[in-house]
């Protein structure tokens, strides 16, 4: 399994299981499975409404002996009420508490949107923080003082262009030491890793294979399938493998991490064997000439009247 190094030699492995979308009953076998069949990289967050059923499968998980606390790496994520300075460090141990464990790995700021507090999802433009009220320079002092307390390892963030990162960048102590995107065929987002590159912040792409599974309020209409993309499914085909494994393969080996979602034992197994493939030159060229900067999850849902949030400065573009 390909690993990418944090500057304090830390390793994280390049494929990890995500967990959003899997429901309460089902996450545990999920996680347990994954740790048997050898996943060491969950990635999971407190929106998601599942880190106590996955904290017990991390506990029993180290209780039978299957993996050892220091050889799993796992993510979670500061939601967006929770961004007032007072409030980021109790959700943080509030995460901890759910997944049963004395530190993270990494910790993500999960969107440059800010909510009030004990929103879960807003109903209105009524129920945000506009970034003048909390700038995300102050959230992240107060992730910074996690790091420095130890209750995670690593700090980075989520949804993040690279104006946002470099304006952080300008002001912070601590330098964001990932960002996780939706990144996938159709938006590649090249200028995006070669920044990151530079700037030595580890990329990871969630939502690889299209997320054809999430609720409808996320969804574009008329949004293209990856998965039955007619390149896409000749290039799995003239390698004998499935679609799903060129898209995780494609991530892997463009210098990303990935974390892809499943419940299913066998769609889980295919998606590690992924990680251990190697596409040609000649398939990363036709997978590259399919970027048309389309956005699957296109962050809409923050931009309603009176949020004070457009999709033009979520997404600086």
């Amino acid at each position: 399994m390909k690993n990418y190094q944090f500057s304090n030699n830390d390793q994280m492995p390049a494929l990890g299981l995500g967990t959003w979308k899997s429901k309460p009953g089902e996450v545990y076998g999920a996680v347990r499975e994954a740790i048997k069949m050898g996943y060491r990289h969950i990635d999971c967050a407190a929106i998601y409404g599942n880190e106590a059923e996955i904290g017990q499968a991390f506990s029993d998980a180290f209780q039978a002996g299957e993996v050892k606390r220091e050889e799993l790496w796992v993510t979670s994520k500061l939601w967006n009420n929770a961004h007032l300075q007072e409030d980021v460090r109790p959700a943080l141990e509030k995460t901890l508490k759910d997944l049963q464990l004395d530190y993270l790995d990494l910790y993500l700021m999960h969107w440059p949107v800010a909510l009030k507090p004990g929103i879960g999802f807003p109903s209105s433009g009524k129920d945000f923080l506009s970034l003048e009220e909390i700038p995300i320079h102050v959230t992240w002092k107060a992730m910074e003082a996690c790091k420095k307390a130890g209750l995670t390892r690593h700090i980075g963030v989520s949804n993040f262009s690279i104006k946002k990162i470099k304006d952080l960048i300008a002001v912070c102590e601590i330098k964001p030491e990932a960002n996780q995107i939706e990144l996938q065929p159709f938006l590649a987002q090249n200028a995006m890793l070669e920044f990151c590159n530079k700037e030595k912040i580890v990329l990871t792409a969630y939502s690889p294979l299209g997320s054809i599974d999430r609720p409808a309020v996320f969804k574009a209409p008329d949004e293209p399938s990856l998965l039955e993309n007619p390149t896409i499914m000749k290039i799995a085909k003239s390698h004998g493998i499935s679609t799903a494994q060129v898209l995780i393969r494609w991530a892997i080996q463009r210098g990303t991490s990935v974390i892809p979602k499943s419940i299913n034992p066998g769609r889980m197994k295919q998606n590690l064997d992924a990680a251990s493939l190697v596409l040609t030159e000649d398939d990363m060229k036709k997978l590259a000439s399919l970027d048309t900067h389309t956005r699957i999850l296109i962050g809409g849902f923050w931009a309603m009247p009176g949020s004070g949030y457009t999709m033009e400065s979520l997404w600086d573009e």
